[in-house]
């Protein structure tokens, strides 16, 4: 978005529409729910799964797909459409355009990156626009693409390098003033890689725009150095909420010192469940500690974290000791109908993932927050993998579900209806590949998708709003 967009348009474009998970929790734990509805059951979504043709991706009857984007392809400013794309947001461009901002989570190493199989087109970007040059010998190659998309001709009409020099840039979030926040999951050292110069770890900020510029790469340092994944932003306050992809991660919040301005500085802190310090949600089964329940709101505080910039990849194990909660591998989050919505990728008896909701608190970042506190619940822990499985990047639609990529090398796209109700929407037939970055337009007529491991990015339409 090139000009301005009000809370009312951000409010659309992250999907805000009242999930209804009290249907959810019903279903989640009532056996006698979940013995009479399937995952499978087509009353439920959007109908069974066809058979592809292409042998790709197996789609509802009236759905349909196209390739809009393919690592290798050649770009609009001259250089290769990067693989391994990940997270991705989609913002409403001029003229009826939609905007994708897309993630790459690619390293220094050679062969899928936008400057060709040997680095050869190098010499094409600014070297100030990178965050890591590595030398001019092995610069990271992670970054994000924009792509300008013609929903009434489905045709990409232009894709650029909009930034460079990252690496691993995994998921992100969408803010309400028109950029995209793409993490790095990494916490690479200078010389611990190739020709590494700079320390990693950080989120980094991009405008969403047409016009076909490189943005100079700025950490964002005070929102701390950790393997981070994803972010969502309140636009009623501007305080932004993290996960990090580790195995014992914590849930973070950023407030800014002044909303809209990260690189200007704030404060950053861990969630903590009130009165049961250093809480394990993960429920592994191999766990002694006691099970955190579904459906259950469990007030919260929050504790600060020091040293953020943390040498040594430490700031979770600050935040546990201090009493934060510890998480399964949090990975895709989204802004929800006042609520932020997170998964966690291994966590449960089966380590087939968790889903959380967190609702702040009306005073959230204030002082008076200590008397009417946020709440954090767990919504799906399914512990079955044909309902979920290793659920990742999320996104909320406009009319209300829930729509989860599953990590794995045989993936579904997941939904989950208002009413609390399990669909497949997509199945990956055709690529050992996770599914990642899901993502509706803002008009909600097109799902973006990636496949990761094909490099290869999609457009699906159909009949959306009859589930």
């Amino acid at each position: 978005m090139e000009k301005g967009t009000s809370r009312r348009d951000f409010l659309r474009l992250t999907g805000m529409a009242s999930l209804g998970f009290m249907g959810l929790q019903y279903f989640v734990n009532s056996p006698l729910m979940a013995a009479s509805r399937s995952v499978n059951d087509y009353n439920v979504g959007y109908g069974e799964l066809l058979p592809d043709p292409k042998g790709i991706l197996n789609l509802p009857r009236g759905f349909s797909y196209k390739v809009i984007s393919k690592k290798g392809d050649l770009m609009s400013d001259g250089l290769m459409v990067p693989g391994a794309p990940d997270g991705m947001a989609a913002f409403q461009g001029p003229k009826g355009r939609v905007i994708l901002v897309r993630n790459h989570e690619l390293t220094s190493t050679l062969g899928s990156g936008a400057f060709g199989e040997q680095n050869e087109l190098l010499s094409k970007v600014d070297k100030d626009k990178f965050y890591d040059y590595g030398k001019g010998i092995a610069p990271q190659l992670g970054g994000t693409t924009t792509l300008v998309y013609n929903p009434a001709t489905g045709e990409v009409e232009k894709q650029f390098l909009s930034l460079v020099g990252t690496t691993r840039n995994c998921a992100g979030g969408l803010t309400p003033w028109n950029t995209w926040i793409t993490c790095e999951e990494s916490v690479l050292k200078p010389n611990e890689e190739n020709s590494c110069e700079q320390e990693h770890g950080y989120n980094f900020e991009v405008p969403a725009r047409t016009k076909m510029k490189l943005t100079k790469a700025k950490p964002i340092k005070a929102m701390g150095r950790m393997n981070h994944e994803a972010v969502s932003v309140d636009p009623r306050t501007g305080i932004v909420y993290m996960t990090e992809d580790t195995g014992d991660s914590l849930i973070y919040r950023f407030i800014p010192k002044k909303n809209g301005k990260l690189l200007k500085g704030g404060k950053l802190q861990a969630l903590v469940i009130r009165e049961q310090k250093s809480f394990d949600t993960r429920n592994w089964a191999d766990l002694t500690t006691p099970a955190f329940p579904v459906g259950q709101p469990f007030e919260v505080e929050w504790i600060d974290i020091e040293n953020v910039e943390s040498p040594e990849n430490d700031l979770r194990l600050q935040g546990y000791d201090k009493g934060a909660a510890r998480f399964a591998r949090g990975e895709g989050m989204w802004f929800g109908n006042n609520e932020v919505f997170f998964a966690c990728t291994n966590g449960g008896k089966t380590m087939h993932g968790q889903v959380f909701r967190y609702v702040p608190s009306p005073y959230e970042g204030k002082a008076e927050e200590k008397s009417q506190p946020g709440k954090l619940e767990l919504f799906v822990e399914p512990n079955d993998s044909t309902i979920a499985n290793a659920c990742d990047n999320m996104t909320v639609s406009q009319w209300g579900d829930l729509v989860l990529c599953e990590d794995n090398p045989a993936p579904y796209v997941v939904g989950i209806t208002p009413k609390g109700e399990f669909y497949k929407l997509a199945q990956n037939i055709g690529f050992a590949s996770e599914f990642a970055g899901g993502v509706f337009s803002p008009s909600g007529d097109t799902y973006f998708v990636n496949l990761q491991g094909a490099g290869i990015t999609v457009a699906i339409t159909g009949p959306w709003r009859r589930a």
